[in-house]
């Protein structure tokens, strides 16, 4: 099973809204025969792009290979939200890691928002500030306001507002939640153009960037002097370093992070151009994720079309009516918009972990590697791309935070991952339509 060519055409980014509307960037060339780098890197993603830019700017040769063009994977197919925090909120990494760790991790956090605000603003990609979580019910809504209070009083973080049924209504245009809180500090952008810019950034800053370069192997170096080799389908790179960044595309190149990091699939729609009609929904331009397990997430995109994600799978290979996957979760929603055509449809593939914390490790002493973002990756991935880069330049103790919080293997590891999947998915599919 090969998910880089499953679902998708080599080097054809899918029919998405985001591919639609892309800024232009003329394709970088395919590897060709041998090369030497300091440092090679596996993945075009947020994660990837963002160590290659961080490498070449401290000013290391770098080569970055991507099977197919950058921002191909979920990266540039996503829901576009800057979240606020790590996957988890700071409640459980108190409980799980203690309080002085989680506090580590909420400040990592929080650099990841400014990071991705910085790089953006770089590559002239707007952000557009807030987002919404809409809470299904009362315990939840209790929840949240206490998650804003634990927030202002021991982070000093003042930037999420609690709202109530009528005040959440007010906000994204919808009556069938309970209330819940916008984060003003979070934010929402145009994902591939975001990928788009942070690789045009890494092509001036000296990076070497080769797209249609499948990677199929890795030789890691033994022992001192020797060069970890990086095999690809149209030659190879001998380089010091090696970052693995191909998050849920990353297959069994690296079986220590095949066994805790699971593929998963997520779907997404967006409906034409909604013009003055519903000027209720989401009128100051936010975006909305609700607490679902299988999440529903929505935004505006400039034009003001709605793209909205949600729904779930239990095979690996897309379905071939995404739209109808799709149209009765936004429905859920916005019963209003039955009659709106929907324009595009697409599938993604992510990756998520047991604990959903991303999970961070050096398989060999000379790699590393950061994947597993569970849905909350435009910040954290960008992140770890400049961590990964820090510590190979002898600062490591960012990714050192990160790679202490402990991830299990799945169950049966990579082996199983397809059969959890399909259990894993079916029973909270369920749980989510029974309201729980």
């Amino acid at each position: 099973m090969n998910l880089l060519y499953m679902n998708d055409r080599r080097g054809h980014y899918p029919d998405s809204v985001y591919a639609a509307t892309k800024t232009d960037l003329a394709p970088f060339p395919r590897l060709r025969g041998e090369t030497r780098a300091d440092v090679a890197v596996v993945g075009g993603g947020y994660t990837g792009l963002s160590a290659a830019l961080h490498l070449a700017r401290a000013g290391l040769d770098v080569v970055l290979v991507e099977a197919h063009r950058v921002g191909f994977g979920a990266s540039g197919r996503n829901g576009g939200q800057i979240g606020s925090g790590q996957r988890q909120e700071v409640d459980w990494l108190e409980q799980q890691l203690g309080a002085e760790q989680a506090s580590r991790l909420w400040n990592l956090a929080e650099q990841a928002k400014e990071l991705v605000r910085g790089l953006a603003a770089e590559a002239s990609v707007p952000v557009r500030d807030g987002i919404v979580h809409a809470c299904r019910n009362q315990a939840e809504v209790d929840h949240a306001r206490h998650m804003a209070e634990h927030l202002r009083e021991s982070y000093g973080y003042d930037r999420v507002e609690t709202l109530d049924s009528p005040g959440l209504a007010a906000l994204i245009g919808s009556e069938v939640y309970h209330g819940g809180d916008v984060d003003w500090g979070a934010g929402h952008v145009h994902p591939l153009n975001l990928a788009l810019g942070m690789a045009r950034l890494a092509d001036q800053a000296g990076a070497r960037l080769h797209e249609d370069t499948h990677v199929h192997r890795v030789t890691h170096a033994r022992k001192a002097g020797e060069k970890t080799i990086v095999h690809c389908d149209t030659g190879r790179i001998l380089c010091d370093h090696l970052v693995l960044a191909g998050n849920g595309y990353l297959g069994d190149i690296e079986p220590k992070v095949s066994a805790r990091v699971m593929p998963i699939n997520n779907y997404i729609v967006a409906t034409e151009p909604l013009g003055n009609r519903f000027p209720e929904v989401l009128p100051r331009n936010t975006a909305a994720a609700d607490t679902k397990f299988v999440v529903n997430y929505w935004r505006l995109d400039d034009e003001r079309r709605l793209i909205f994600g949600g729904g779930e799978t239990v095979t690996y290979r897309f379905p071939k009516d995404i739209v109808g996957v799709v149209r009765r979760h936004l429905l859920s929603v916005y019963p209003q918009l039955a009659d709106v055509a929907l324009t595009h449809a697409w599938g993604g593939t992510l990756a998520i972990t047991m604990n959903r914390m991303p999970f961070f490790a050096r398989p060999a002493p000379n790699c590393l590697s950061a994947s597993g973002f569970s849905g909350h990756g435009v910040a954290m991935a960008t992140l770890s791309g400049r961590l990964m880069a820090d510590a190979i330049a002898g600062q490591a103790a960012g990714f050192d935070t990160m790679a202490a919080v402990t991830t299990r293997s799945f169950p049966g590891g990579a082996m199983l991952r397809g059969p959890l999947l399909v259990a894993g998915m079916a029973w909270y599919g369920l749980r989510d339509r029974l309201g729980f």
